[in-house]
């Protein structure tokens, strides 16, 4: 099942891989259930496991359903278990009556709140909420979350989109969360990773084949196999079998953005570097790393021959949006040569929007509500990713916490990363990296999932090493080329 637990699906894919379960394969609801429960009590008392009290929110749906159980067997092991339902009992389906009925005969207490007790379990909500939280809900979860416990979550963090990891109104912020049969993507991104805390999976004993035919919606990445993909060296090899890149952009007093993402180029492998850069940036930037072959650019006489011996190229850091920077970026454009797109590359491309089939984008968040001509579209992270590539052809990367991609191979997320790397240059450090990979003839879409993958992996190495708060986006270099090998 570790494929499994790395494929990420839709509220509705899960919804359908619960039906085969039940209807194809002969399972019965209330023993998904009671499996279910047991998954959550198994992770409750793996973390906490000299617990006393446990307090237990029960909504009206099959989430409910689990937590009654859950409740009802934390009782039965002498655990001080008060439930707390905000749902009509009488709106419960078969299965989670069935559960009522289990925690009643247990010796579990009803009660109006559980906020002192050490524990707390949220299965309030499942994945069938649609629109912002009901109030009667909204008092439940806001007295969860200012209880100052540690909360496990039932499936997933109550008011949280499954879909979009979007928090509709007001979610749980839970320790843990043990989601079942299949991981749903919005877990893994947006407010996803806050709400949820640690993310268990747990497949319930459903066969392999229940799985069968049913596409993810997006698969999660792994370093190790993203790695696998990037070619091994012979012992023959010279530079020129390892691309040129060109790194364009550090407009007057901006050289250290462009510095960066020609450092990290190099690092990861690219054999020759080149830099298009201001004329006043060529001595601090060789100063820096004299590796770089850096020129001064401000004529089309002196870009084009660096156009021309270039295998790929690199746009947009510290390009500013200024006539030199506009300059730079039309004759990049026109040259046709795949490449990266960031920064300012990407902002000028948003006043002018026309397709880049060649090109990967690497827009931030807000690079991207400019692409697409609105932040609304930032509701929804895998809207925004699959409307960029409609709309712009190529690869697109969508930066922040779980790393979106998607391109002719479909859609990817990046699980790796830290809060550490919210801080300047880590785009530019990035771009370089992916660039590099495409110079060494990585194909685009494997170029983004390895560079993506590599930069998050290098900076979780770091942060472990030395702490997340005050890491740089220098600091990943070293760990870039080891994590390589």
């Amino acid at each position: 099942m570790g494929d499994i637990a790395r494929t990420l699906y839709t509220a509705d894919q899960v919804r359908e891989l619960d039906r085969r379960a039940i209807e194809d394969s002969g399972i019965a609801g209330i023993t998904l259930m009671r499996r279910a429960a047991g998954a959550t009590v198994d992770a409750l008392l793996a973390r906490w496991p000299g617990v006393r009290s446990v307090g237990v929110y029960c909504g009206s749906g099959n989430n409910a359903g689990d937590g009654y159980i859950a409740a009802g067997l934390l009782a039965d092991r002498g655990i001080d278990v008060r439930v707390v339902s905000l749902g009509n009992p009488n709106k419960l389906g078969t299965d989670a009556r069935a559960a009522l009925r289990f925690c009643e005969r247990s010796p579990a207490a009803v009660a109006d709140s559980a906020t002192d007790c050490d524990v707390l379990v949220d299965a309030l909500l499942g994945t069938g909420i649609s629109g912002d939280v009901r109030a009667d809900y909204v008092a439940a979860i806001r007295q969860i979350n200012s209880a100052g416990r540690p909360v496990v979550s039932v499936d997933v963090p109550s008011g949280l989109s499954v879909d979009s990891g979007q928090i509709l109104g007001i979610a749980v912020r839970a320790s843990v969360t043990v989601t079942f049969i299949g991981v749903k993507r919005g877990l893994l991104t947006g407010a996803g990773p806050d709400c949820c805390g640690e993310l268990v999976f747990a497949d319930l004993d459903v066969p392999a084949e229940v799985y069968d035919d049913l596409p993810p919606s997006v698969r999660q990445l792994d370093f190790g196999e993203c790695l696998a993909l990037l070619d091994a060296r012979e012992q023959g090899s010279f530079k020129n079998n390892f691309g040129h890149l060109l790194v364009a952009g550090g407009d007057v007093t901006m050289c250290g953005a462009v510095s960066m993402a020609a450092e990290a180029a190099l690092r990861t492998g690219a054999g020759l570097v080149s830099v298009a850069t201001a004329a006043s940036n060529v001595a601090p930037i060789l100063a820096r790393r004299p590796e770089l072959m850096v020129r001064g650019v401000s004529t089309d006489e002196e870009l084009d021959p660096l156009i021309d011996r270039a295998s790929c190229f690199v746009l947009g850091p510290g390009l500013g949006t200024g006539e030199w920077g506009r300059w730079l970026f039309d004759r990049l454009i026109a040259s046709g040569k795949p490449g990266v797109l960031d920064a300012d590359g990407l902002n000028l491309l948003a006043e002018r929007p026309r397709a880049q089939p060649s090109l990967i984008l690497t827009p931030h968040p807000g690079e991207a509500s400019r692409l697409l001509g609105g932040r609304e579209w930032l509701d929804d992270r895998f809207a925004a990713v699959n409307e960029l590539g409609r709309r712009y052809g190529g690869v697109v990367l969508l930066k922040g916490v779980g790393t979106l991609i998607t391109g002719p191979g479909g859609a990817s997320l990046c699980p790796y990363g830290n809060p550490g790397m919210a801080t300047a240059g880590m785009g530019d450090v990035l771009s370089g990296i992916i660039g590099g990979l495409l110079a060494q003839g990585m194909a685009p879409q494997h170029a983004a999932e390895l560079g993506a993958t590599l930069h998050a992996s290098a900076a979780d190495v770091a942060a472990a090493r030395d702490g997340m708060r005050g890491l740089i986006a220098t600091d990943l270099m070293a760990h870039v080329r080891a994590l390589l090998g």
